[in-house]
C-alpha cells in the first residue's frame, strides 16, 4: 500500500474537498479547533468542492478549502508548502474578504458570521513559539479578553511536529501525523479508529485513484519541484553576483594601493583582461 503526499495540491483538495466524504473535514476541523460537544461541527457546505483540473490549466494558486457549518460559521483551510512574500498580510486580507463578502451593500451587519482560518504550513512561521498549533484572536491588551471575535486564525506548523506514531495519543496529533507522514507509510496505523481519519487514509491510498487523478497529482509534484528549482537557481545566481561584486571591490582597492596586475588576479581570481579594463576605467574617471 502506498499513500500520496497530502501536501500535494491535488491530494489536499481531493481529500479535504470531497463533498461525498464530509466526515473527513468534519473530523479534522473538530480535532484541530478542539471544539466541545455542544459546538462540534455536524455538517457544512463546501464552497469550492474538489474538481479534477485539466493538466494544462493546473496553475499555482492559493490552495484552500472553504466551508460554512450549520451555524453559518465559515472556515478556510489552507495548505502552504513554502512561505510566500507577505504571507501574514495576505492571510488577514483573505480572511477579512471572506468575512465582508457575506453581505451585500446596505444589508445589516448582524448577518455577518465568524470566519475561522486554518493554515497548514510546511515551514516555521512563528520563531518565538515552539507549539505546532497556535490560535490567534483580537484581544484587549490589558485584560487579554477577546470581544472582537469576527475572525480567528489557527496555524499548524508541520516542521514543529516531531512526534512518532507511538507518541500520537490525541486525534489532532494523529491528523497532523497523517498530513506530514502519510506518504512514508505502507499501511494505515492500527490505532486509527476515527471514521473521518480512516476515510482520509483510504482516499490517500494511490490504488484508489483514477489514472487521470494520478497524472494530475504527478504533474502538480513536478511543477512544485520546478518552482523550487527556479528559486534555488535564483539564490545561487544572487550569491554568485554578490561574490563577484565583492571581488571587484577588493580589486579596486588593490589598484588604488598600487598592487601589480598579477597579484590582483591571483588574489581575486578575476580575469586579467577584466582587471586591465577596470584600471583603464578608473584612470578615465579621473
Amino acid at each position: 500500500m502506498k499513500f500520496v503526499d497530502i501536501k500535494n495540491d491535488i491530494a489536499f483538495r481531493k481529500i479535504f474537498g470531497n463533498e461525498n466524504k464530509k466526515e473527513i473535514l468534519i473530523s479534522f476541523l473538530n480535532a484541530v479547533l478542539d471544539l466541545p460537544d455542544g459546538k462540534k461541527i455536524k455538517t457544512f457546505e463546501i464552497k469550492n468542492p474538489f474538481q479534477l483540473p485539466e493538466i494544462k490549466e493546473l496553475k499555482s494558486s492559493i490552495l484552500d478549502v472553504r466551508v460554512a457549518d450549520q451555524r453559518g460559521i465559515s472556515y478556510i483551510v489552507e495548505m502552504q508548502v513554502e512561505e510566500p512574500d507577505g504571507f501574514e498580510d495576505r492571510v488577514q486580507y483573505y480572511t477579512a474578504k471572506q468575512y465582508s463578502s457575506q453581505i451585500e451593500k446596505g444589508e445589516d451587519y448582524p448577518k455577518l458570521n465568524q470566519v475561522i482560518f486554518i493554515g497548514i504550513l510546511d515551514f516555521n512561521f512563528f520563531d518565538d513559539d515552539i507549539e505546532y498549533i497556535t490560535r490567534h484572536r483580537t484581544v484587549n491588551i490589558r485584560t487579554q479578553k477577546s470581544t472582537l471575535k469576527a475572525m480567528e486564525y489557527n496555524f499548524i506548523e508541520l516542521k514543529k511536529f516531531d512526534k512518532s506514531l507511538q507518541e500520537c495519543n490525541t486525534l489532532v496529533d494523529k491528523w497532523i501525523y497523517f498530513i506530514k507522514n502519510a506518504t512514508n507509510l505502507d499501511v494505515i496505523p492500527q490505532d486509527v479508529t476515527d471514521e473521518g481519519l480512516k476515510l482520509a487514509y483510504q482516499d490517500a491510498y494511490k490504488h484508489n485513484w483514477t489514472k487521470k487523478e494520478l497524472e494530475a497529482y504527478d504533474y502538480a509534484s513536478m511543477r512544485k519541484q520546478d518552482e523550487r528549482g527556479k528559486t534555488d537557481l535564483a539564490i545561487k545566481r544572487a550569491v554568485k553576483t554578490a561574490k563577484q561584486e565583492e571581488k571587484i571591490e577588493i580589486a579596486t582597492e588593490m589598484i588604488k594601493e598600487g598592487f601589480s596586475i598579477d597579484k590582483i588576479v591571483r588574489i581575486t581570481k578575476l580575469d586579467i583582461d577584466f582587471i586591465k579594463d577596470l584600471i583603464n576605467e578608473m584612470k578615465n574617471a579621473h
